[in-house]
């Protein structure tokens, strides 16, 4: 695969930077079928030829029940990476949008999935769950927790879940998007639109693109407020030393593309 060379960079820093992987480790990828999850998948599929701490993978989707849900070409890539697939079946979009009628439905679905994918994690027998959490995904949740809720948080680079006895790692923190992004377009990936009626109608895309709009007048700025994560020990992040790669490399990928925006956004 094209770019899998920088996507490990990134994600392998990451690992060994917080302790992510113990030897043994059954870890399940959790695969929404969007471009985020897919990478990671990719990523991790790759790293588990060559890690020199030995883990099993497996992928796990949890169905929400929309109508029309087609996770053949999940199973299929899934088969090529040689990672058992797994779909859990829900009907959390029938509980959120039918039955519930919720106006704001974002917290209680991911509520309801987290608890879906992390109980089918225990059951196969994983140790850890996998996220695809990317770099400017710390940065969008950081400025969220300090717009609406008025507190400095963000997630955690890795959570002990003491109910079910598993740690969730997040892999891609150090990832800036746009790397996502070509890899999915230099690996045709089976990325599956979200049904979801809520989707790209949320305060997360409002921040999305806010963080966008400024960021062209201050260059910098994302890298900027994820190093005063790190620095400020938000969360379990840390000062590591790994920020200036990815300062180089986004201030260069801003170069070649100065006209990137929000009409090239792509899930």
């Amino acid at each position: 695969m094209e770019n899998m060379k920088r996507v490990l960079s990134y994600t392998r820093r990451a690992i060994d930077d917080y302790g992510m992987i113990e030897e043994g480790d059954k870890i399940a990828v959790g695969v929404s079928a969007g471009k985020d999850s897919l990478t990671l998948l990719c990523a991790m599929a790759a790293l588990r030829r060559f890690y020199p701490k030995k883990f099993e993978l497996i992928a796990i989707t949890v169905d929400m029940g929309f109508e029309g849900m087609d996770f053949t070409p999940i199973k299929a890539l899934c088969d090529e990476l040689d990672v058992p697939y797994h779909i859990v079946p829900t009907e959390i979009s029938k509980i959120i949008f039918d039955v519930r009628k919720e106006a704001n439905p974002c917290s209680l679905c991911a509520k309801m999935r987290r608890g879906a994918l992390h109980t089918a994690a225990k059951e196969l027998g994983c140790t850890s769950v996998a996220l695809g959490h990317h770099y400017d995904d710390v940065v969008e949740t950081f400025m969220l927790n300090l717009f609406f809720e008025g507190r400095l948080g963000c997630f955690s680079p890795v959570t002990y879940l003491s109910r079910v006895d598993i740690k969730l790692i997040r892999p891609m923190i150090y990832m800036p998007e746009k790397d996502v992004k070509e890899f999915v377009k230099k690996n045709p990936m089976p990325v599956i639109t979200s049904p979801c009626p809520a989707d790209k109608n949320t305060q997360r895309e409002e921040m999305k693109q806010l963080l966008h709009t400024l960021e062209k007048d201050n260059r910098g700025l994302k890298y900027r407020i994820f190093g005063a994560i790190t620095r400020g020990e938000i969360d379990g992040f840390r000062d590591t030393g790994r920020m200036e790669g990815i300062k180089q490399y986004s201030e260069a990928q801003e170069e070649n593309n100065p006209t990137e925006g929000k009409n090239n956004e792509t899930e």
